[in-house]
């Protein structure tokens, strides 16, 4: 018999019979006797004593070795005979349709096996990727209304029922219709994106919502088999565990609409200038559009955009009718495009609003105890306390001041001009900055700068640190208490004294005053000197005083240490000294709150998402007497009424004022209280190339000699009156 013969029952694939290993050659497909029956193979030689029962019914009850020895049949039957015996040649190795039938079922138990092990092994991320998570964060007016947003991310989370049906059905009409009854996934969509993936195709359509969600929130956007996979795995098992409206919620949460917005609210602003609450089917259907790639559909990209925002948007409303989600009747009413807004977005921080938010920012940050990661991450609600009227006042204000200014026709005047100004409330509150022309253009915010000296504004701070402490003119003396009528020698070039005799600079010259203009005034009361601006007396009273104890009241009156200057004697005067315009304003709002000072701040409240944050809100303290104050009080209303300040007199009357100049004419400022505020303004010119302040003289056009105060006064009177 020829090897491999295998009888008439051998065509098939699988082996049927035993191998018989005699001598007398072996054959394949006899089938072997009823296992019992105690009868050998047909065409087999019996070998007595030497055949072993079959190990499956071996030790097994009597019962269950029929059915032992009846499977392990089986099994050898299924055991496949390739190359295939009975062929030759090249059909040989062609697997016949038992083969093919028994690796596909091989193939099939093996893929379910590995897909029932992947999925009972994949998680569900805790973490989400940082868009999905991070929101940006809204700044608030103080009379409650929006006036920016920012963060990296421009998202806010909208609870599902806030969202209307009708956009939800937009949505749905345009993304997956079955969304509600589907198990997380699209079996035809599967099929169309692996093959796109596998072959480097272009990208496809077909995934449901939960599948979009899955790679918006825990995946990358990489085109690959193995994410897809992940997404199906993830898609189905998210499906199971949340409930649809939770799914649906948080993928219109963190969905890209195009110009820099995740979510349906912040593109519902960034679109049409509204909460999504506020919106219809018209407006839900364009924002449905932006879906499929809101670089295609924006209308504001371009006129091809245009055309197709409109007929995609007229097919989601059709589609909507066919979903039932919108009847004919209302198709019928949207037959005109709902135009959306110009590509700017509404609320992003430029001209002064940046000055604001970068304040009120650093002031959350440092007062709420928050990391810069954390408050980059969003969903911070920041309540500030800009008034918007007083903002827009001292603006106004300022651009009037500014219009004078000429860099190209009188550059050597005019060219970098600058302006900085701040109203502080009795209690702290920042009412106003003017940072600078243009937050977007210019990041440097001069109402917070400490880059220009602050001059003779300082003085009133020496003078209520005099009332306060007394002066001490002999050494091993006790001090002499001064009032506002206690005389000094007003005169021009008066000698600077120490106990010790006249004070000698380290050049060796003796250190004496000047006046403005080289005024001799004679011997003049604090209470003048003050008002009038005079500056030999104030030069020695600080030296009478001590300047360790003049800085010290200054830091009590919110003067930060950091921004005075050297101890020497023009200390007195601020020529050292360059406190903010922010800082100036609170200091003098100590006067004007009887001696009790609270810092700056610019942060009333602040949550996130609904939870209060706790702030360390600045407490007052007290810097001086009360009868202090008010003598310095009085002295600046001097000021504002016959002395420096006269012109401010008709702006408010009872307003309290001091000018300020330094000898170089650098800066001109001048810092005011009236009931409501204290305000500062500085007028300089410096390059911010090299922070060096360059004099004023000529400035707009003024006469040579004009202070730099005098447009400091009337920029201050302008506002005033605004507001008043």
């Amino acid at each position: 018999m020829p090897l491999g013969y295998a009888g008439k029952h051998s065509k098939g694939a699988f082996l049927v019979g035993r191998q018989d290993t005699s001598a007398r050659g072996r054959s394949w497909g006899r089938r072997a006797a009823p296992e019992g029956s105690g009868a050998a193979p047909s065409g087999r030689r019996r070998k007595t004593g030497t055949r072993r029962r079959p190990q499956a019914a071996a030790g097994l009850p009597g019962a269950l070795a029929p059915a032992a020895a009846a499977a392990r049949t089986q099994l050898r039957r299924l055991r496949p005979a390739f190359p295939r015996p009975g062929r030759s040649g090249w059909r040989r190795w062609i697997p016949s349709w038992r083969q093919w039938l028994g690796a596909c079922l091989y193939a099939f138990i093996v893929l379910a096996g590995f897909i029932t092990y992947a999925y009972a092994t994949t998680d569900i991320p805790e973490d989400l990727n940082s868009f999905a998570t991070q929101q940006d964060n809204v700044y608030y007016w103080a009379d409650g209304s929006t006036m920016a947003r920012t963060g990296w991310v421009s998202r806010q989370e909208m609870p599902l029922d806030k969202v209307p049906p009708k956009v939800q059905g937009a949505v749905l009409a345009a993304e997956n219709a079955s969304f509600y009854s589907d198990p997380g996934v699209s079996p035809s969509g599967v099929l169309r994106a692996l093959g796109a993936a596998a072959t480097g195709g272009e990208t496809q359509g077909g995934s449901t919502i939960t599948q979009q969600y899955v790679k918006n929130a825990y995946l990358s956007q990489d085109r690959t088999m193995s994410r897809k996979f992940t997404e199906l795995l993830l898609a189905v098992k998210l499906d199971n565990q949340r409930n649809k409206e939770q799914i649906l919620q948080d993928y219109l949460n963190t969905s890209w609409f195009g110009r820099g917005t995740y979510g349906i609210q912040r593109a519902s602003q960034a679109y049409y200038g509204k909460d999504v609450s506020q919106l219809n089917a018209g407006e839900g259907a364009f924002l449905a559009s932006l879906l499929k790639g809101a670089g295609l559909y924006d209308p504001a990209l371009g006129k091809e955009n245009h055309e197709r925002a409109v007929e995609r948007w007229a097919w989601i409303l059709d589609r909507m009718v066919e979903t039932g989600r919108l009847s004919r009747a209302e198709r019928a009413t949207y037959t005109t495009f709902p135009e959306p807004l110009g590509a700017a977005l509404p609320g992003t921080p430029g001209a002064q609003t940046g000055y604001l938010v970068e304040l009120a920012k650093a002031y959350a940050i440092k007062a709420g105890h928050i990391t810069d990661s954390d408050f980059d991450l969003g969903g911070y609600q920041i309540y500030t306390t800009f008034d918007r009227t007083r903002m827009t006042a001292l603006t106004s204000a300022v651009q009037k001041a500014q219009k004078d200014f000429d860099a190209e026709r009188r550059p050597d005047t005019d060219k970098h001009a600058k302006i900085g100004a701040a109203s502080v409330a009795p209690d702290g509150r920042l009412l106003a900055v003017y940072g600078g022309p243009d937050y977007l253009k210019q990041g440097f915010n001069e109402s917070n700068a400490t880059t220009i000296p602050v001059g003779t504004a300082f003085t009133p701070i020496v003078y209520a640190a005099a009332l306060d402490e007394g002066v001490l003119r002999s050494r091993g003396k006790t001090r002499t208490p001064v009032s506002p009528s206690t005389t000094y020698d007003g005169d021009d070039q008066v000698t600077v004294q120490t106990p010790e005799g006249p004070y000698w600079d380290r050049s060796g010259k003796v250190v004496k005053g000047r006046n403005d203009e080289g005024r001799n005034w004679g011997q003049v009361t604090l209470r003048q000197a003050v008002a009038n601006s005079v500056n030999t007396p104030m030069l020695q009273l600080g030296l009478d005083v001590g300047l360790d104890g003049v800085q010290s009241f200054a830091q009590r009156a919110g003067l930060l240490g950091s921004s005075l200057g050297p101890r020497i004697p023009t200390f007195a005067l601020g020529e050292n000294s360059m406190p903010s315009a922010i800082r100036m304003a609170g200091a003098y709002e100590t006067f004007a709150a009887d001696g009790m000072h609270t810092d700056p701040y610019s942060v009333r409240s602040a949550s996130r998402n609904g939870s209060a944050v706790p702030l360390d809100m600045p407490q007052p303290s007290r810097a001086v007497t009360a009868k202090t104050a008010q003598a310095v009080t009085d002295a600046l209303r001097d000021a504002v009424t016959e002395g420096s300040a006269k012109t401010a007199g008709e702006a408010h009357a009872g307003a309290a004022g001091k000018t300020g100049t330094t000898a170089a004419n650098t800066a001109g400022w001048f810092v005011a209280s009236t009931e409501q505020e204290s305000t500062a303004v500085v007028v300089y010119r410096m390059s911010l190339t090299d922070l060096v302040p360059l004099p004023l003289t000529g400035l707009g056009g003024d006469a040579p000699g004009t202070p730099g105060s005098e447009r400091a006064v009337r920029l201050w009177t302008d506002y005033i009156k605004a507001v008043k």
